[in-house]
């Protein structure tokens, strides 16, 4: 007759080996839904929810969020999720009919609040007679790595909000990313330091880099608007082949997300040299030179910097 330790070692036994075969999704505790509108914000969400937070793109890697057309699927992962991430500053026109088309009970979540936008290119001295649909406020606010640092806070206290129980989690991971970002900063600053300041002076795609200009003296020039979904008119392209030629502005820049043919018709006409591509409102696909927003902003740093510095 088995002896009283032999059942309970018996017992434990069966109770381990049950477990074990359990689906791992029933073995932790389920993640939290979240959507994210488009890749560089994704990569955001990811690295302050971690393991905690299942997250959505709908606009993935190399893809325009300005042209964005929604798929019925997108509305059934609206469903589906606890908060809805949305950058804010009129960039995804497209996200509150999708939200409300879908019945979602989601909280949907603007990381761009508390942070100071700046003027559109009707109020910036840009005016060509264009009207690109955001209003007078230019969106490409995480071109600031100090505005990235206020998206980060109102993830993590969305977070917190829909998850307390993962608190601490989201606040150490917050923090912990927090500090790569000022280490990203003040390399990037470094690096624009060494650049002479009659060569900071860089022709883009399209004109989603103000952010960027004002926050660390690099001017930027474009023939489009804030939004891809303006094609600049010959009067734009004319008027800065006369600026490149005027100036002398060594490199034109094609973004990941813009037709490379108009730029490669200024750098003809101009003979300035088109440097390496960059990146600005997408991410690149998760191997290439841009596959987070940290890699994103120091390949494009050390490209600018690569082509004014030589």
């Amino acid at each position: 007759m088995p002896t009283r330790r032999t059942v309970l070692s018996w017992l434990a036994g069966s109770l381990g080996l049950a477990f074990t075969l359990m689906p791992a999704a029933a073995q932790t505790a389920e993640k939290l839904k979240v959507v994210a509108t488009f890749s560089i914000l994704g990569d955001l969400v990811r690295h302050v929810g971690g393991e905690r937070v299942d997250v959505t793109t709908f606009v993935g890697p190399n893809g325009d969020a300005h042209v964005y057309s929604p798929t019925p699927a997108d509305g059934r992962r609206l469903t589906e999720a606890k908060i809805v991430f949305t950058n804010g500053l009129k960039f995804e026109g497209w996200i509150d009919r999708l939200v409300k088309s879908s019945g979602t009970r989601a909280a949907k979540i603007e990381v761009s609040k508390g942070l100071k936008p700046l003027e559109g290119e009707e109020e910036h001295g840009h005016d060509q007679g264009h009207d690109h649909g955001h209003e007078g406020v230019d969106p490409h606010a995480w071109q600031n790595i100090g505005n990235v640092k206020i998206y980060v806070a109102n993830i993590r206290d969305a977070l917190i909000a829909a998850d307390p129980a993962a608190k601490a989690t989201y606040e150490v991971n917050a923090a912990d990313y927090l500090a790569k970002l000022d280490a990203l900063e003040a390399e990037l600053k470094d690096l624009v330091a060494k650049i002479p300041v009659d060569r900071r002076k860089i022709i883009t795609s399209h004109d989603a880099f103000r952010y960027f200009e004002d926050a660390y003296g690099i001017d930027f020039v474009s023939p489009q608007g804030v939004s891809t979904d303006a094609e600049a008119s010959a009067k734009d392209v004319a008027r800065i082949i006369q600026q490149i030629k005027r100036e002398k502005i060594s490199a034109v820049f094609v973004e990941n997300v813009s037709d490379a043919r108009l730029m490669e018709r200024i750098a003809k006409e101009t003979g300035a040299k088109i440097g390496e591509r960059v990146y600005s409102d997408a991410l690149s696909e998760p191997n290439g030179p841009a596959g987070t927003y940290i890699d994103m902003m120091r390949h494009n740093i050390r490209a600018f910097s690569a082509a004014l510095s030589s």
